[in-house]
């Protein structure tokens, strides 16, 4: 299936390839601008176009109604993509109590840094364990021009743990731990009370890109408070401010210590005549006996920016008092990055992978539109393959070339996503790469690249070629996102397999019949090919029957007569076809179709729906009245807000190339602008999904992260619908 040609040859084509395969866009421009003597918020948002709000979200250190002070560089976004609607920070109502935000990280101080010869922000940006985003936050002519040797940068400093200043300052703090069996980073970090961010600054060595520990590995950590002798002999306490309303009853639910406790050691709160605003509290610190801390035990959650009491409590249906009990440092309020403790019975909407709970979230809720990714697309367009002034000869070319047509496809759709970002403010730049479907080319155009300035590279499509960027891309830990089906050697640590595995599906397949399967007749037919996913079946449903298709040299067909006599008129005959002969789909589906009577019923399944299943020559009515039911990487995505901006931008429908192009690479961009490491956000949330794609990435230890996620669909009244499990 391809690109309807007469629309994307007029809307697409001439545009895309006219105006060089290797272009930079950017969803969000700046420009800036010092402040003159005189000068208002309001007179500088009228002279370029924007609105007061959107100046003030950019520029977070002044605040509404102050005076500018002559000199002071504001950054100015593009009149076309201004965020007028959306007050900053400081202007929002105050929120209630149970739902105060998680404080975004501020600097606590800064220091200079003289850029040397051929560094990048890149580079500096490791140096000193910040983002290029924070760089130039504090350096903000960096957003209209290039970096220059000899220029002086304000370094934001942060308060985290610095592995190559605190131990060597304070080697009493610290201690090495010995990892015990069943023990991960998350149970790790909760057990020390620091954010995996700590511990990998902590321990440099960790890998980034695999959450992989190693039972008896040493690892460098923070003393836990009150660990040593004589932390021991003494009661631990914190101290706590009252605020205003606080009462008995909240303080002990707060921090469960009984209101006779509190005014024991308090004395001021008698003396006072109660409970007063501004009063600071003794409030005595019980450590709980919570046993080993690991996978055996307990499930683990890492908190997210914005999240909140009332949220999470919400989330995991657990009371304030219980989270408390399981993760005592709650008591110094909840902080992004935490990693806290839950029941290893803990149910609700969530995945669960090696005992950390992943969140199923929309990530247009958790966009920082700080972050401005900056990715590469390298895919065969096959320009080498084009007639530039016959119009006519290229649409035949393209019709006629299915790498053309798969990334025709996959870029429109890509085309469409950064108009979709754009539209949230989110700001990408983006480098377009034609390969020609050839490892000699991708050599040469990798050669001319600096891929540590990339946050992902997408594509390419053939083997050699991927192959050879992810091994290049693996040295500068780069995420290299696979777009469609790859069977190769690959085993890099770095790759995204986007496309779910046959495997993946099979086993989601027997899964949702488990759930199905009471006293339904089963029977499995298979060729050859496919004789091991019939034993596998029939392993798992051992009461099925099977029957085996007669192959012969020119044809290929089963035995009616035996077939007939497996099927059975009082209970449900569930039919499982593994084949990739689409004449042995054709025989067998309008025979089984035959077979439905009042008192016989037929349903038809597969584990795997492959182009067999799709030939002209296969009748849709009889796949509707078998209610043929499979599991698919992809969903039929109807009319929706996607495929209206595609026709009107292309002329045309969206083929499953271009809803895939989008997919992935909307997904790519919300992901990088939530968190800038695509590897890291990978482990820390669940399963996202879109138009007719979704994703849950699980990280194989050397071969890297592979897309878990299906659907299962089926033929009912003449359509194709998903079964929502």
């Amino acid at each position: 299936m391809g690109i309807v040609m007469n629309g994307i040859l007029k809307k697409f084509v001439v545009l895309f390839f006219l105006a060089m395969i290797s272009w930079k866009g950017t969803a969000q421009k700046f420009t800036s601008h010092a402040v003159k003597a005189g000068e208002t918020l309001e007179s500088i948002a009228k002279r370029y176009k924007v609105t007061p709000y959107s100046i003030l979200s950019y520029n977070k250190e002044i605040k509404s109604g102050q005076t500018l002070t002559p000199n002071t560089i504001l950054v100015i976004p593009d009149a076309g993509a201004q965020v007028s609607q959306v007050p900053p920070v400081s202007m929002k109502p105050a929120p209630k109590p149970m739902e105060t935000e998680v404080n975004q990280e501020e600097p606590i101080g800064f220091t200079s840094h003289r850029v040397r010869r051929k560094e990048t922000l890149y580079n500096i940006s490791q140096r000193y364990m910040i983002t290029e985003e924070d760089i130039k936050k504090y350096n903000r002519d960096l957003y209209s021009a290039q970096l220059k040797k000899g220029t002086v940068l304000r370094i934001p400093k942060y308060k985290r743990i610095d592995p190559r200043d605190l131990p060597e300052n304070n080697p009493d703090d610290y201690e090495m731990y010995t990892v015990a069996p069943k023990e991960t980073r998350w149970s790790i970090a909760n057990k020390y009370s620091i954010t995996i961010d700590s511990l990998l600054a902590l321990n440099p060595e960790l890998s980034k890109t695999s959450d992989y520990l190693r039972e008896g590995q040493e690892l460098k950590l923070p003393k836990i408070a009150g660990s040593t002798l004589e932390g021991q002999e003494t009661q631990l306490f914190l101290s706590y401010t009252v605020p205003p309303k606080m009462n008995f009853y909240q303080l002990e639910k707060k921090f469960g210590v009984k209101g006779e406790e509190i005014v024991r050691l308090n004395p001021e709160i008698s003396q006072r005549g109660g409970l007063q605003e501004g009063m600071v509290l003794r409030i005595p610190e019980h450590k709980h006996d919570i046993g080993e801390v690991n996978t055996d035990n307990y499930l683990f959650y890492v908190v997210k920016p914005k999240q909140t009491e009332f949220s999470l409590t919400r989330k995991f249906a657990l009371s304030w008092k219980e989270l408390l009990d399981l993760n005592p440092d709650l008591k110094m309020g909840l902080k992004a990055g935490m990693v806290l403790k839950l029941p290893k019975t803990q149910t609700g909407n969530f995945e669960v992978r090696n005992a950390l709970v992943l969140d199923k979230f929309d990530l247009l809720d958790s966009i920082n539109r700080e972050n401005k990714p900056k990715i590469l697309v390298l895919l065969p367009f096959r320009l080498d393959k084009l007639n530039f002034v016959d119009s006519a000869s290229i649409e035949s070319t393209i019709d006629q070339r299915n790498d053309m047509k798969a990334s025709l496809g996959l870029y429109s759709g890509a085309l469409i996503a950064l108009d979709s970002v754009a539209d949230l403010g989110i700001s990408v730049e983006v480098k377009t790469l034609d390969n020609q479907l050839d490892l000699t080319q991708t050599k040469a155009l990798l050669a001319k690249e600096n891929l540590a300035e990339y946050q992902a590279i997408f594509g390419p499509l053939d083997n050699p070629s991927l192959k050879e960027v992810a091994k290049r891309a693996s040295s500068a830990q780069i995420p290299v996102i696979a777009p469609i089906p790859v069977q190769s050697d690959i085993s890099l640590p770095n790759v995204f397999f986007s496309y779910t595995s046959d495997e993946v599906l099979r086993q989601r397949m027997m899964v949702y019949m488990d759930s199905l399967v009471t006293d339904q007749n089963i029977i499995v037919i298979a060729d050859g090919k496919n004789d091991k996913v019939k034993q596998m079946i029939l392993e798992h449903f051992p009461m099925g029957k099977s029957l085996k298709l007669i192959e012969e040299e020119k044809n290929i067909g089963l035995d009616l007569e035996k077939f007939t006599a497996l099927l059975s008129a009082e209970k449900e005959n569930w039919v499982f076809l593994e084949t990739d002969n689409f004449k042995v789909v054709s025989s067998v589906s309008s025979i089984l179709n035959s077979a439905i009577n009042e008192d016989q019923k037929v349903r038809l399944f597969t584990t795997n729906r492959n182009k067999a299943f799709e030939n002209d020559v296969i009748s849709v009515s009889h796949l509707s009245n078998l209610h043929f039911t499979f599991p698919s990487v992809q969903r039929e995505i109807g009319n929706n807000i996607f495929a209206r901006r595609y026709q009107k931008r292309f002329g045309s429908q969206p083929d499953r190339f271009a809803v895939r192009g989008f997919d992935i690479v909307y997904d790519l961009l919300l992901k990088l602008a939530y968190k800038n490491d695509l590897f890291l956000i990978s482990t820390m949330i669940g399963e996202t999904e879109y138009n007719g794609n979704k994703f849950s990435y699980e990280k194989d230890r050397a071969s890297g992260f592979f897309n878990q996620s299906s659907f299962i669909i089926t033929y009912e009244d003449m359509q194709i619908k998903e079964i929502k499990i």
